[in-house]
């Protein structure tokens, strides 16, 4: 299928890796302009070349900490008036909710929340104006089935959920969508990561627990950046602009409810 995006503007976040990565990649599969954002130079500048060189497009690239009003300038001097705009970033830490201060909770409202709240801000009234706009959160399952060492991820997230489910609402009609990805177990470092500090804390074999995981879902296996990939290019495909202020979640089935 032909996703009519070809030529169009995207403008990745948390991308040198990971599903950001994979959003970045299958949308310059589609013939995007993509500019990819990350805050360490050497990993996003390679990440860059490698997509150029499997998409044969030039692919442009920033280091910059888009949680930071001079990083988001700076990301919207790279890839001025995107027309596509994919919001990612680094969960905050796992952990008892006890020992979260005032601080630690800034912190994951202003990466998971306030962050993409400012860029859609900067970026939505030119998508208007051109007819043209789609915005993808990445999010988490953890909107729709709360992670209990995960807590500042749900509270952060949720926020922006609610926001996005208003605005998604009174723009639709000028063929700008905002949707948001909700992913479970993929294969990425954070899922890595988590596992790593629950086999700790079990004082078992982190491969056990991985086994044992992908055991319980439904798919039998973690997904992948790609397929996560995929599912990003076509909400932001032309043929999406039906799809209005939704959390798809991307699972493998692991969510046990209807709705």
């Amino acid at each position: 299928m032909d996703l009519g995006i070809a030529g169009r503007k995207a403008l990745v976040c948390a991308a040198s890796k990971g599903l950001g990565r994979g959003c970045a990649e299958a949308l310059a599969r589609e013939g995007v302009a993509v500019t990819i954002l990350a805050r360490t130079e050497s990993v996003v500048r390679k990440t860059a070349e490698e997509i150029g060189t499997m998409s044969g497009r030039a692919v442009q690239w920033l280091a910059c900490d888009i949680t930071t009003p001079e990083g988001r300038a700076a990301a919207l001097a790279a890839c001025p008036e995107p027309d596509i705009l994919v919001n990612n970033a680094g969960g905050p830490p796992p952990g008892d909710f006890r020992e979260w201060d005032r601080d630690m909770w800034i912190r994951a409202i202003d990466a998971n929340m306030l962050t993409p709240i400012e860029l859609i801000k900067a970026t939505l009234d030119g998508m208007i104006a051109r007819e043209f706009g789609r915005i993808v959160n990445i999010t988490s399952s953890a909107v729709k089935a709360p992670i209990d060492i995960l807590g500042l991820s749900n509270g952060a997230r949720s926020g922006l959920t609610g926001f996005v489910a208003g605005l998604a609402r009174k723009v639709a009609r000028h063929n700008v969508t905002i949707n948001n990805l909700l992913p479970g177990p993929f294969d990425t470092d954070r899922l890595r990561g988590n596992l790593e500090m629950r086999a700790k804390a079990a004082r078992k074999p982190v491969e056990e627990l991985r086994k044992a995981q992908m055991s319980a879902n439904p798919a039998g296996r973690f997904g992948s950046a790609a397929e996560f990939g995929a599912a990003c290019a076509f909400l932001c495909s032309a043929q999406a602009g039906y799809i209005v202020g939704q959390n798809v979640l991307i699972d493998g089935g692991g969510y046990p409810g209807t709705f």
